[in-house]
């Protein structure tokens, strides 16, 4: 069995369902450190011909070095009033927005603590609607008490699985020998980025990629999983 895992973020790129899709189990790490400027917190959209970055504000001053799982969302920012009023903005008139639109409305009119929660919530939601079946798992309900290399091969055998599948930037860290040694293939995601119809390209705007999987959704909605190559 293939097992994949990354880290919960908000509004995840395409590369992210790709993963999930070709796994057969994954694993949220919600349970390693939270880095700021990341896509943990914040994520790209299209307005119009250029990308707009939609960020939720977190609380670290005092914090020290937090784990993903512990992180809080700074709700003394109306960044959930922000957030649902630019994807109105720029997606309005998206052929399927209204088919998705009610699902975030009722998320931004609720409050949110944990960062994690807020993630998992959309990322749960976004791959139903891909047909995306691939069971989840959170790193802290697994017991796994190891880092690096040594935390990918726990979860492995956690899981019983034979195969660990890494993005492309696992080759500048991962220690491939210590897999090699716990019979661990090691397969590397290849991801293509499709080319899809985006709303302003009747007007002359050039294709934008590595947006939020919303981009996608709002654009090619039922369609989305024969783009992705899911059907």
């Amino acid at each position: 069995m293939i097992v994949s895992v990354h880290q919960p973020q908000y509004l995840p790129w395409l590369g992210f369902f790709d993963k999930i899709a070709r796994s057969g189990a994954f694993v949220f790490l919600d349970q390693v450190q939270y880095k700021e400027r990341e896509f943990q917190n914040r994520n790209k959209i299209c307005a119009k011909n250029k990308c707009m970055w939609l960020s939720v504000p977190v609380i670290s001053k005092g914090k020290g070095r937090q784990l993903i799982n512990e992180v809080q969302i700074d709700n003394t920012f109306p960044w959930r009033r922000q957030h649902l009023n630019s994807l109105k903005a720029w997606y309005a008139h998206a052929p399927h927005f209204k088919d998705y639109s009610g699902f975030f409305e009722a998320v931004y009119s609720r409050n949110w603590d944990k960062l994690v929660d807020l993630n998992v919530h959309i990322i749960k939601y976004c791959l139903s609607e891909l047909s995306i079946s691939t069971p989840i798992y959170f790193e802290s309900d697994l017991g796994i008490n190891a880092q690096s290399t040594d935390r990918i091969i726990a979860i492995c055998k956690k899981l019983n699985a034979d195969t660990y599948l890494s993005g492309a930037g696992g080759k500048q860290y991962l220690e491939e020998d210590k897999l090699i040694e716990a019979r661990i293939e090691l397969a590397y995601q290849s991801f293509s980025h499709p080319v899809y119809r985006q709303q302003y390209q009747s007007e002359g705007v050039e294709f934008i990629g590595e947006l939020s999987i919303l981009d996608l959704l709002f654009n090619e909605g039922p369609n989305s999983k024969k783009i992705l190559g899911l059907e």
